[in-house]
């Protein structure tokens, strides 16, 4: 049996009536539930969003969400997913949807968690560039690396000493790969 938006809607609505709260995508017609992710990985991608909004905001460049916001996708299964971190142009998402949006983001990005397969990972990430999304980006704590994926080319791998650029949505932006990272007190 396939399964819709609509159903998926239906049982976010059933768990948080249930005090669960969830991640839940729809892909192929399926719905993957997903738990919270540990402590780490969600501070990683809450730095990243606001060193990316700090940039963003003050240009009036686009959007930046975090991993709860939903884009329906134009495949053929109209998957619902939800990257980690997300960026959507000013110009392909003039306002906010009180829905899921109806785009791809021009960038996404996977932070892997304790329990996360790389395989997994990379998969949803070229997905997302195969449907449009012109940067995917995966962050694994565990090696404190960044992998940048574009439509064009191999994979490039950050380290610690590196600087994380992305010219074609901000020129100009650069965040030294070690800013990511929580820092200890």
């Amino acid at each position: 049996m396939s399964l819709t938006v609509s159903d998926l809607e239906r049982l976010q609505t059933k768990l948080k009536d249930d005090s669960l709260d969830y991640q839940l995508e729809l892909v192929d017609g399926n719905i993957i539930v997903m738990g919270p992710s540990d402590y780490t990985s969600d501070e990683i991608g809450t730095r990243l969003c606001t060193f990316l909004n700090i940039w963003i905001m003050p240009r009036k460049l686009g959007r930046v969400t975090g991993a709860a916001a939903g884009f329906r996708l134009p495949n053929e299964n109209k998957d619902l997913r939800a990257p980690d971190v997300s960026f959507v142009s000013a110009e392909r998402l003039k306002y906010s949807p009180r829905a899921f949006a109806e785009v791809v983001p021009d960038l996404m990005v996977e932070i892997k968690s304790k329990t996360d397969r790389i395989k997994p990972i990379q998969e949803k990430i070229q997905f997302f560039l195969s449907l449009g999304t012109q940067v995917g980006i995966l962050i694994d704590p565990d090696l404190e690396t960044l992998t940048i994926y574009r439509t064009t080319g191999e994979p490039t791998v950050l380290n610690n000493n590196d600087i994380l650029t992305i010219p074609e949505l901000f020129p100009g932006w650069e965040l030294p790969v070690s800013e990511l990272w929580p820092p200890e007190f």
